[in-house]
């Protein structure tokens, strides 16, 4: 009976080894293979390599010795930017506006997700969604140019309404205080479509029968969607925060660097700006920049494995 098992091809496939396994399928999928080698050459040369660089945050930068000739200096730079009068300053933006958006990005998506999928009307359902979908596809330059237009104090949309009622607009893009708001509202007006889509994909994954049966006991539609929908898309949304946590000191440069201005720099200067401005601006410090760069990682991982560690704990699903 073994014998017969040995000459099988079932027992002559699991006889070899891992290796022999391995080549087999790639010669038999070898068309497969070749399509996952282009992202995987892509990670490798624009992810990984790059990670060479790292090594500048420990090292005094010498554009004639270049990256591996150049002395070591420790935590120099570390030391450096921990000691620096900007540290507090923009690990505080950083932070608080990042959490900010994040926290406003949670609820909206998942209430526009649950308001389409309880409409009945196709039509009014469709276009509700290319209205919610189509200002994530607008560039980060128009979104800002689009709301210096509206804020303009003279000729804006805002301005023009208040002085209908006698009112006079201050200029918002020059206020320490309503950067925040407009940068993250802006950015949940922006997303809140096209991150819905991720939440209409679990609730089409929701039985019928469970609808129908809620209905025969005599459920409302707000019942029905509190005690069945909402459920549904809360492992989905557990996993989304734990992302976008792991992105909180990295708020995305173009639209802060867009708004800033000298007026508002002391709420609107952020790790990703600052970086920028030491690294490639005036006197660059390539090490000095990518000490903080590397010091914004580090606590970007950090933050990432925290939250998901909480919400295996409250919800039991995390990312890993």
């Amino acid at each position: 009976m073994n014998g017969n098992k040995k000459n099988s091809p079932m027992g002559l496939y699991t006889s070899k080894t891992k290796n022999e396994r391995f080549c087999l399928a790639v010669k038999r999928y070898w068309q497969l293979y070749l399509l996952l080698l282009i992202p995987i050459i892509y990670i490798l040369v624009f992810h990984y390599y790059p990670m060479l660089g790292l090594q500048l945050a420990f090292k005094k930068f010498n554009a004639k010795e270049g990256i591996w000739g150049d002395s070591w200096v420790g935590f120099k730079y570390f030391i450096k930017f921990f000691n620096s009068y900007k540290f507090i300053e923009v690990v505080r933006n950083t932070f608080v506006t990042s959490f900010y958006a994040v926290l406003a990005q949670i609820p909206i998506p998942i209430i526009l997700a649950l308001s389409l999928n309880a409409v009945r009307g196709q039509k009014f359902k469709k276009a509700a969604q290319l209205l919610s979908y189509m200002p994530h596809f607008i560039s980060t330059v128009v979104i800002v140019s689009m709301m210096m237009q509206m804020f303009n104090t003279r000729s804006g949309l805002v301005a023009v309404i208040a002085a209908l009622f006698g009112k006079v607009v201050p200029d918002i893009f020059a206020s320490e205080s309503a950067f925040k708001h407009l940068y993250v509202w802006s950015t949940v007006w922006q997303s809140a479509g096209w991150a819905s889509i991720i939440y209409l994909a679990a609730l089409a994954g929701v039985d019928p029968e469970q609808h129908e049966a809620a209905i025969v006991d005599g459920a409302t539609r707000f019942q029905r969607v509190r005690y069945i929908d909402f459920p549904t898309v809360i492992p989905t949304a557990s996993i989304l925060i734990i992302l976008n946590m792991g992105r909180v000191m990295s708020l995305g440069f173009e639209k802060v660097y867009l708004m800033q201005n000298d007026l508002n720099i002391a709420a609107s200067e952020i790790i990703s700006t600052y970086t920028y401005k030491i690294g490639l601006t005036g006197n660059a410090d390539f090490s000095y920049s990518t000490a903080i760069g590397l010091f914004n990682s580090v606590i970007n991982l950090i933050l990432i494995l925290m939250t998901n560690k909480l919400s295996k704990k409250l919800s039991g699903s995390g990312l890993f």
